[in-house]
């Protein structure tokens, strides 16, 4: 990313407070395996509600 900075505000601002929602969808049918563009990025990630965790496991920049 050209700038992580903003990169990990974006994802505070969206992904952090509400996984499901800002436009992410379910991957393979299991609801907590989520996509979402989020700053120019394709994000994969995983939502796990019972620690309140949200791990991305890839991140594809788009040109």
């Amino acid at each position: 990313m050209a700038d992580p900075e903003r990169f990990r505000a974006e994802m505070a601002r969206t992904v952090a407070h509400d996984p499901y929602g800002f436009g992410s969808s379910s991957v393979c049918g299991e609801r907590d395996r989520r996509e979402a563009t989020v700053g120019g990025a394709i994000v994969l990630y995983y939502v796990s509600g019972s620690v309140l965790t949200v791990t991305v496991v890839r991140m594809v920049a788009l040109s």
